[in-house]
């Protein structure tokens, strides 16, 4: 009991920031800790549980050996002075973030939602999505943006390694695509719209199916986009190299770097409108039609008068969430009413916030609506004093008694 305020002071002091006791002087409180330092002490405590997962270590490995890749590419592109490599070696930082994306999507599933990430965090993996595809677009542009000055005044490309780079920057690229299960990234292309190159392909791959009908397990499904481009990119530099060395025609690797830039936008592009749509809250297309259907389902519920500010948007890649203003009747029930509206649609939306208030029967009247009016004015009376008197009037009819009538002007 004796040490008890001591106790209570110092646990005042550790809640409110750190001391820094200066020997008899007064101390200073920082009632502000560095923010830059627990940020980056979260973030190693973060990485510290994650990498504990045997799937992190296996995309913690390949994302070295991309890394070391990745420099060694450069290097040569250095070298050859190739534009195209430049362009193809891009991809292998493509892969290097979607790597980080993998990590990002298992870190999201180990935590919990709390008071300021009520739905989770299955955003994060969105953002990070959205963020990598976007970045290979913004690589993209930088290489139209050389090749239309190498169009101008075109420098000599080497070929000496040209063609063993190509091949090291496509073994690096199909090994992120099929040997890392990246849960996002998978999603995402299965549930984007196509690209141009995946459309053309697939006329492609009709035509060849028609005349051998045997490869139609193989071309028919949808391709990979990621592999896709890793075939035509590399087809087209392994076409430079050729003419490059045959024709000594330097300019092909500039219309090379062109088309793998334009491959690279296009099959990026539709990925980046599926996330943004997702970060922008907008009501998914493909569930439109159930939620219509289940809101007219629930509308015919005893009770139910209508529905207000309705609107359902995806958390993240799994999860939906939602919001409705439900007006009943003043004796309708409202749990019961809760109940079966939630039931309605929580196969559709798990994440439901229902708000239910209650038909309010009295209406304005038209001289209550009137008096509010900020233009109305109330009219001034005055009281009314009559000139004559109902004798006086009386005598202007001729003689005639009040109420008498004048025959022979009627006739």
């Amino acid at each position: 009991m004796n040490g008890g305020p001591s106790q209570e002071s110092d646990e005042i002091r550790q809640r409110v920031g750190t001391v820094i006791d200066l020997g008899n002087e007064t101390p200073i409180m920082h009632p502000f800790p560095n923010q830059d330092k627990n940020f980056f002490s979260r973030l190693l405590s973060e990485l510290s549980t994650v990498t504990t997962n045997n799937k992190v270590k296996r995309v913690l490995f390949m994302g070295v050996f991309i890394t070391f890749s990745i420099i060694l590419l450069l290097v040569w592109c250095n070298s050859t002075n190739s534009i195209a490599l430049t362009a193809y070696t891009y991809l292998g930082l493509f892969d290097l973030f979607s790597l980080a994306t993998c990590v990002i999507t298992i870190w999201s599933e180990k935590q919990q939602p709390n008071s300021t990430y009520t739905f989770g965090y299955d955003r994060f993996e969105v953002l990070a999505v959205f963020a990598t595809t976007l970045l290979a677009q913004l690589g993209a542009l930088f290489i139209v943006k050389e090749s239309v000055e190498r169009l101008i005044l075109q420098p000599d490309v080497h070929t000496g390694r040209l063609l063993v780079a190509t091949i090291l920057a496509f073994v690096v690229h199909m090994a992120t695509t099929y040997c890392v299960n990246n849960p996002a990234f998978n999603h995402v292309v299965s549930a984007s719209s196509s690209s141009w190159l995946q459309e053309h392909t697939a006329d492609f791959s009709h035509s060849i199916c028609k005349i051998a009908p045997g490869l139609s397990k193989l071309l028919l499904p949808r391709i990979n986009p990621f592999s896709l481009i890793a075939f035509a990119g590399a087809s087209a530099i392994i076409g430079v190299y050729f003419i490059v060395d045959s024709y000594n025609y330097t300019r092909s690797d500039t219309w090379a770097a062109l088309w793998i830039a334009l491959m690279t936008v296009g099959t990026m592009f539709p990925m980046t409108m599926y996330t943004g749509t997702i970060l922008l809250q907008t009501t998914p297309g493909h569930v439109l039609g159930q939620i219509d259907k289940c809101l007219r389902e629930a509308s015919t519920l005893d009770g139910v008068l209508e529905f207000q500010h309705e609107h359902c948007w995806s958390v993240g890649f799994k999860g939906m969430a939602g919001s409705m203003h439900v007006r009943v009747r003043r004796d309708a029930d409202e749990q019961l009413v809760l109940a079966h509206v939630v039931n309605r649609l929580s196969d559709l939306v798990p994440n439901l916030t229902v708000q239910i208030f209650k038909d309010d029967w009295t209406r304005p009247t038209a001289r209550q609506i009137i008096s509010q009016s900020p233009n109305f004015a109330s009219p001034t009376l005055f009281p009314y004093r009559p000139s004559t008197s109902p004798q006086q009037l009386d005598t202007k009819f001729n003689g005639r008694a009040p109420g008498s009538f004048d025959t022979q002007r009627i006739a």
